[in-house]
């Protein structure tokens, strides 16, 4: 064999070799898994990264692992009070068991919609209109649970699901509408009553509080003034009482002197006795003791130098 067909036959073997490599090598995203199967049949589930295969024998299926959604066509449905309304949907979902999803169900998206749309027919058909409209919660709800419960076998997790909208025909819309319209009249003119009314009441509580402080301000002046014409009263009583009553005991000492010097001749009084005062007698001498003497019936004090016994006259 020549040099030249020798290279030949190692560039093709080279070829072929790097063909089978190129076959068996295959790369699995962040967000996939891989299904190996070994001869149709599967055999392994790898991961992320680079991943070798057998040759001419095993060949990958790739399964996205990332949350997806499927929209749910919109569709007539009748209420139980025979309203056709339009209703769609959409399914959030992600894939739990790469293996199941992919071999259990030919078409996950497929299942789904059609699942959602019979569904939906069932729970708003048990409905009336009014309470479609305001029981979306509650649709999700039930809806999100049924199809958690049929997808379970087929490795598939349903996350969330949402009614988008619920449109009933035009003529009903245009209802509602009317009918919206006067009853946000009925509370606006209900709202008004009620402001006048309420500021009715407020002006009359005003007016009665200001007759109320009013009243009680010239009470209190009243009481006030009263007081103090009391007090005035008061403190006159108190100086006539005083000023009358020093007289009333002056006048009663005169009395009670007058008497006692006409039954006796002669008396000792202290120099700083009450009666000194009233006799005029503390701007003469100041001897403790002061004589008196009587004539006519009176006693006057002795003056200097008059004898403390005079004779009667002959």
């Amino acid at each position: 064999m020549s040099t030249n067909a020798l290279v030949i036959l190692i560039a093709f073997f080279a070829l072929i070799l790097l063909i089978i490599l190129a076959r068996s090598a295959r790369i699995v995203a962040q967000y996939e898994k891989g299904l190996i199967l070994r001869l149709g049949k599967y055999h392994a589930t790898a991961g992320s990264g680079l991943t070798f295969l057998t040759p001419f024998v095993d060949e990958i299926i790739k399964v996205d692992m990332r949350e997806q959604v499927i929209n749910v066509d919109p569709q007539k449905v009748i209420t139980r009070d025979n309203v056709t309304v339009t209703v769609d949907a959409v399914i959030y979902y992600r894939v739990v068991d790469p293996a199941r999803a992919k071999f259990e169900v030919q078409n996950f998206g497929l299942a789904a919609t059609t699942l959602a749309q019979t569904n939906l027919r069932n729970l708003i058909g048990d409905k009336s209109l009014d309470e479609t409209l305001v029981a979306r919660d509650m649709i999700n709800t039930n809806l999100r649970a049924v199809l958690d419960e049929a997808t379970n076998t087929w490795g598939v997790k349903v996350t969330r699901v949402e009614v988008q909208k619920i449109d009933p025909p035009v003529d009903i819309t245009e209802a509602m509408s009317r009918q919206m319209k006067a009853e946000r009249d009925k509370r606006a003119v209900i709202l008004e009553s009620e402001g006048l009314r309420q500021s009715e009441i407020l002006k009359a509580e005003g007016f009665k509080l200001g007759e109320i402080l009013r009243a009680e301000g010239d009470a209190q002046a009243r009481l006030t003034r009263a007081q103090a014409e009391a007090k005035a009263i008061e403190m006159v009583s108190t100086a006539a009482e005083q000023f009358f009553h020093d007289r009333a005991a002056l006048s009663k000492q005169l009395d009670v002197l007058q008497v006692t010097l006409g039954q006796n001749v002669k008396y000792v009084i202290p120099g700083n006795a009450d009666l000194v005062t009233v006799l005029g007698l503390d701007a003469q001498t100041s001897p403790s003791l002061i004589p008196l003497r009587r004539e006519g019936g009176l006693r006057e004090p002795l003056r200097p130098g008059t004898p403390p016994h005079p004779k009667p006259p002959a």
